[in-house]
């Protein structure tokens, strides 16, 4: 069964770096790209820390062969965390306000009304805890 998940994911991976790039933003063309990879991420994490469907040898192969994002699963076990897209999210470089974290980092309660959440780097619409 996991197998054909993760084939099914690499078909995926495969469609989506093949895909046409004409009028999309800069990195708009990589959001499919990171949403498989999280996606891909979620499941092993899933097998492996909340069902216990895989052994640990299998979760460390599975890292290491890079079917998941060590640094990001890292971080889904730490408070605060649970939902985090994309490790660029709590980076404070590469946004708009020095020291600060990625607008969808911000939970949807304290979004002005009207305001759209939408990363520019990943295409995440609000991956906070409390959102």
């Amino acid at each position: 069964m996991p197998t054909k998940i993760l084939d099914d994911y690499a078909k995926k991976m495969r469609d989506a770096e093949n895909e046409s790039h004409e009028g999309k933003r800069k990195a708009e063309s990589l959001w499919p790209i990171m949403r498989i990879s999280h996606a891909r991420s979620r499941y092993i994490y899933e097998l492996y820390y909340k069902r216990e469907a895989i052994s640990k040898e299998l979760y460390d192969w599975l890292l290491k062969q890079e079917y998941a994002d060590p640094a990001l699963i890292a971080k889904w076990k730490k408070t605060g965390y649970e939902k985090l897209c994309c490790i660029r999210c709590i980076q404070s470089r590469d946004m708009n306000y020095q020291g600060s974290t990625c607008i969808c980092r911000v939970p949807k309660a304290q979004v002005r009304t009207g305001t759209v959440v939408e990363c520019v780097h990943c295409g995440c619409r609000g991956c906070s805890s409390d959102s």
